[in-house]
């Protein structure tokens, strides 16, 4: 398969094995088919590209969490909803949120960070990169959770200048995934105290999951794959059989989980499903953002 866009979530060892399981098919497809790959949260181009592309299998779509869930929509048709605009195919891969802190705060677990932040409101400062992206509204859903005030620090062009912060104490935490924080988590200068995924990670088994504090917490990055609505049935079934079967290879799956990523095999059905119960999960945290912005603009 040729990519059309930078792709967002999964490695190049994915795209090159599944390419080779569709190139496998016997009928489809017949050429390059072109996946479109949000490349910044409901960015404009990749939804109008990917909504006007003929339904025939041979551009598909990627969008991620913030095109499903968005707090400033970049675009008339985003939030997406399935199946009123795309069709759904599968899963490709998620990224989950970690909690690391600075050393210097002498916090070592997350009952610890909110015990500290129940008895000092506003005196903890989180880094994310960027409003309205997955870090800040797993911010926004851990202070919701656990009953806790904390000051948002929002950075732009990544995660490197929040992470050096951090590690410095000029900011108390930060919530990202593990590829923008790997480097700054394994020499030690920031403090990895929770992960944000359903129960614990392979690779990081000593690790707790925000949810053994918080009960059923999860905050995961990820991206699904979609089709122009109109595409034959049978289209979506075999491309929805060869990505499923794709992400269940346990090479494929070790290949991401060392970038912090990690493959859900889903098919259609749940895929669906799936899109639903996330956007039943954040939205009230998206009102909730939107009500304290309309406070604080009334001051």
């Amino acid at each position: 398969m040729k990519w059309l866009r930078r792709h967002s979530m999964l490695s190049i060892a994915a795209i090159m094995a599944l390419a080779a399981a569709a190139a496998q098919a016997e009928d489809y497809p017949s050429k390059p088919v072109q996946i479109i790959a949000d490349s910044a949260a409901g960015a404009t181009p990749d939804v109008t590209l990917a909504a006007k592309a003929a339904p025939d299998g041979y551009t598909l779509y990627q969008p991620v969490l913030s095109t499903f869930v968005a707090l400033k929509p970049a675009a008339a048709n985003v939030p997406l909803q399935l199946p009123r605009d795309f069709l759904p195919i599968g899963f490709t891969a998620e990224n989950p949120m970690f909690i690391a802190v600075a050393p210097s705060l002498g916090i070592n677990t997350l009952p610890e960070l909110i015990a500290a932040a129940k008895k000092n409101p506003g005196g903890l400062s989180y880094a994310t990169t960027g409003i309205g992206r997955l870090t800040h509204l797993a911010g926004e859903l851990l202070q919701h959770e656990a009953g806790i005030k904390l000051l948002l620090v929002p950075y732009t062009g990544g995660p490197a200048h929040a992470v050096g912060d951090v590690g410095t104490g000029r900011v108390s935490m930060i919530i990202e995934g593990y590829s923008g924080i790997a480097g700054a988590a394994r020499s030690g200068t920031i403090k990895l105290i929770a992960v944000a995924s359903a129960k614990r990670l392979a690779d990081f088994p000593n690790l707790p999951t925000v949810s053994e504090t918080i009960p059923d917490f999860s905050a995961t990055g990820w991206a699904v794959m979609v089709a122009p609505r109109g595409t034959p049935d049978a289209i979506i079934n075999k491309f929805s059989k060869d990505l499923y079967d794709v992400t269940s290879e346990p090479d494929l799956q070790q290949k991401l989980a060392r970038l912090g990523s990690y493959a859900r095999p889903m098919l259609a059905a749940e895929t669906l499903d799936f899109v639903h119960k996330q956007q039943a999960r954040w939205n009230p945290v998206l009102a909730d953002i939107v009500k304290t912005q309309e406070k604080e603009d009334k001051k």
